[in-house]
């Protein structure tokens, strides 16, 4: 787990060695996980967690839990209470909007009072296939098909530091794994998840019956249409230059562009890919395909 999602920040250029980074916990599995790995990992953390007083007694038992860990892992916490169903009311808008505008907003205020480089999210592969699925279900063009980036603007405000994403390279399931039977770690849980009435939620339970690579297949996908959707607007990205080197191997049906690309970027000048009906090979940061005969 940690070296999966040390790669992938390097990979997705999300921090440098050493950041430091607000860290947003909830006490749930993910969020728990996400600050265990990046701490592990070097990182300077700086925990966030927003208790919108929505569950009853459920909220401020999270609350309690996540600065118990805070104050375990020796980290500074930093603890928003917000009456959101008064701020939903007052802004005529859903509970989940209002949620989702206070955290943002705050979020970005602490990060740039603690100094922060990033705001770290926990959202992972489960997430990017459930926001995917349901762009489609609304109907939705290359952009909501695209899901969610690794590193993004703040969706709120529009501001810095950036969010960055590093669970995006696993599963729910993985990381369930990783804190349960690897690192013997406690979470809690959010009792609302089970409401199957939310559509969210309800996608949710579709999704945990789908196997490990049916996730990730969804999420392959929304990595190509990001890449598209940068191409056509001329953005420069990762996902656009993985796109254009699938495009230059889709005759030989490549099943593995991403190692080609990483090999290309390393200048792994010879080494070869067996495609079909020909043999890409890496010349420094270029690749040729030699057709067989």
């Amino acid at each position: 787990m940690l070296r999966r999602v040390q790669q992938y920040i390097r990979t997705q250029q999300l921090l440098v060695p050493g950041a430091r980074v607000l860290v947003c916990v909830s006490g749930g599995a993910d969020s728990v996980a996400l600050l265990d790995v990046l701490q592990r990992g070097g990182y300077d953390c700086v925990v966030a967690h927003c208790n919108f007083h929505l569950r009853d007694t459920e909220s401020n038992r999270d609350e309690q839990f996540v600065r118990q860990i805070a104050e375990q892992r020796g980290v500074a916490i930093h603890v928003a209470s917000f009456d959101t169903q008064a701020y939903a009311s007052s802004e005529r808008t859903s509970i989940e909007v209002a949620a989702r505008e206070l955290r943002y907003r705050w979020f970005e205020q602490v990060a740039t009072e603690e100094h922060c480089t990033a705001i770290a999210v926990a959202h992972h592969q489960n997430d990017q296939a459930e926001t995917v699925l349901l762009n489609l279900l609304r109907g939705s063009g290359l952009r909501g098909l695209a899901g969610m980036r690794a590193k993004s603007i703040n969706p709120v405000t529009g501001g810095e530091p950036a969010i960055i994403r590093p669970l995006l390279c696993t599963t729910h399931d993985y990381i369930v794994h990783y804190l349960r039977d690897i690192r013997h770690m406690d979470w809690v849980e959010d009792s609302t998840n089970a409401d199957t009435a939310i559509r969210r939620n309800g996608i949710r339970a579709w999704l945990n019956e789908r196997s490990k690579g049916e996730i990730e297949n969804i999420c392959a996908t929304a990595d190509y249409m990001r890449g598209y959707a940068d191409e056509q607007d001329g953005t420069e990205s990762r996902a656009r230059r993985l796109v254009e080197l699938y495009e230059q191997l889709r005759e030989y049906q490549p099943k593995d562009v991403e190692a080609i690309y990483e090999a290309m970027q390393r200048g792994e000048s010879g080494k070869q890919f067996q495609l079909n009906g020909a043999t890409a090979i890496i010349h420094k940061h270029q690749v040729e395909l030699v057709k067989q005969d």
